[in-house]
């Protein structure tokens, strides 16, 4: 019995992804708002009535693929401001991480560039949730560097919160040219750097 349980709870994940990739490929091409659960569903080649199993409406699917961009992200966003290597050596490793990561998942984050700013509310609040979380694991993570002794967890937020505007903005960069030559992708990895650097040295002298 239980088996035959655990073939069935795989089956019904199985289905589950199933819904959240070929929705995630039909927005390549359009907004969530846009979406219909029909299309969906005829896209995996399941009954709509299947839908409802999984998600309460497209936008509790939206939410999901939120989760899915975004969720897995936070050790790799704690990667990039660790205290491992000086000011510079962390830039690089960040900007290196933000491409890699838009080569590997283009559509999840196109997603998120598209929606952050979308007509779907839940979707909306669920990226800025993840955002604020990222925001607050900067944080923690700016607070442990000795250049952080005086700073009021108020600034360091506002700090953290500008690295993590600046990856989302590389971010986008880096997908716009994806089908660029790569003298275009070298000109965003320069441009990303010395933004970081700006912010860096801005850093550096908020004491002052």
């Amino acid at each position: 019995m239980s088996h035959t349980f655990g073939i069935r709870q795989a089956q019904k994940q199985k289905t589950r992804q199933s819904l959240l990739d070929a929705a995630l490929e039909l927005l390549e091409e359009q907004s969530l708002s846009s979406l219909g659960l029909r299309e969906v569903t005829r896209a995996v080649g399941v009954a709509p009535t299947a839908f409802y199993r999984h998600f309460r409406s497209t936008a509790d699917l939206g939410v999901a693929l939120v989760e899915e961009a975004l969720g897995s992200l936070h050790p790799m966003i704690r990667t990039t401001v660790s205290t491992a290597g000086d000011s510079d050596e962390r830039i690089t490793r960040a900007i290196e991480l933000i491409a890699r990561h838009v080569n590997a998942y283009p559509a999840h984050v196109r997603f998120i560039a598209r929606e952050r700013h979308g007509g779907v509310q839940p979707v909306r609040e669920a990226i800025r949730e993840q955002l604020a979380r990222f925001a607050e694991e900067v944080k923690t993570e700016l607070a442990k560097d000795p250049a952080s002794e005086g700073w009021s967890d108020d600034d360091l937020l506002m700090l953290a919160g500008l690295y993590v505007d600046q990856m989302l903005i590389t971010a986008s960069l880096f997908l716009e040219a994806l089908e660029a030559p790569e003298e275009e992708r070298a000109r965003i990895t320069r441009l990303a750097t010395r933004r970081m650097r700006l912010i860096s040295i801005g850093r550096h002298h908020w004491l002052d």
